[in-house]
């Protein structure tokens, strides 16, 4: 999806005027925390930029991150410094150590195409768990939450450079096609654009539910505020 580092600072450059990065991740800390407490290590799987990760390394003593997208890793890794972020797939990884929590953040989850694989993933995150510990995913939409035909638009300007960014949502069985489209305009460069379809799945409660149990997790789902899809959180056995 980001080919590139230019492409990856200007998700990243657009995103954080979007989102409050830092209030998500005392959420997310809170609800961790709620169901064991005194959590002190994290991992974040799809970290891309790695923004929500350095909200989290300054709640939790030892962190590190996972992202597939090269560009994006690199970026993460530039912005912690020192924190361990590891490229990888998220149906299949192996760090060869465990955590008292796994997050994976912004729907990431989504971009899984089929049910398999979203058992693969939750098995591979909850393998990095340690006994009581607690497994933190948002969801992309569901099935009965989608709003077909879905129009969102976001513009800023910083000095020397203004970012637009507008997408269109709809519905192709059990998959959202979204077609996005980037307008950047550069004091220096003039006017550039680009645009990308991104699909995302839209997997049911029960199959989130299902691969949570299939891993050894017991599971609850809590509503967020302010239109977002909400947590999955899954303890384990």
């Amino acid at each position: 999806m980001y080919e590139n580092k230019s492409q990856a600072e200007l998700y990243d450059r657009l995103y954080q005027d979007r989102k409050d990065y830092d209030a998500e991740a005392a959420e997310v800390t809170g609800f961790v925390r709620d169901r064991k407490k005194g959590a002190s290590s994290l991992l974040d799987v799809a970290c891309g930029t790695g923004i929500h990760l350095a909200a989290f390394a300054k709640r939790f003593d030892r962190v590190a991150g996972l992202d597939m997208s090269e560009s994006m890793a690199a970026i993460a890794s530039e912005r912690l410094g020192g924190v361990p972020v590891h490229e990888g797939d998220m149906r299949a990884f192996d760090l060869g150590e465990t955590f008292d929590a796994v997050v994976c953040m912004f729907s990431s989850i989504g971009y899984l195409r089929t049910v398999e694989d979203l058992e693969s993933a939750v098995r591979a995150m909850t393998g990095h768990l340690v006994q009581d510990g607690v497994l933190a995913i948002e969801p992309w939409y569901f099935p009965d939450t989608f709003i077909p035909g879905y129009v969102s638009t976001h513009a800023f300007k910083q000095e020397g450079q203004g970012i637009s960014r507008v997408s269109h949502s709809t519905r192709e069985g059990t998959l959202t096609r979204m077609e996005i489209h980037y307008v950047v305009a550069d004091s220096e460069e003039g006017i550039t654009h680009r645009s990308e379809i991104d699909y995302l799945t839209l997997f049911s409660r029960e199959e989130y539910v299902n691969a949570f149990h299939k891993a050894g997790l017991d599971v609850e789902y809590v509503e967020t505020a302010g239109g977002r899809p909400g947590f999955f959180l899954g303890t384990r056995r």
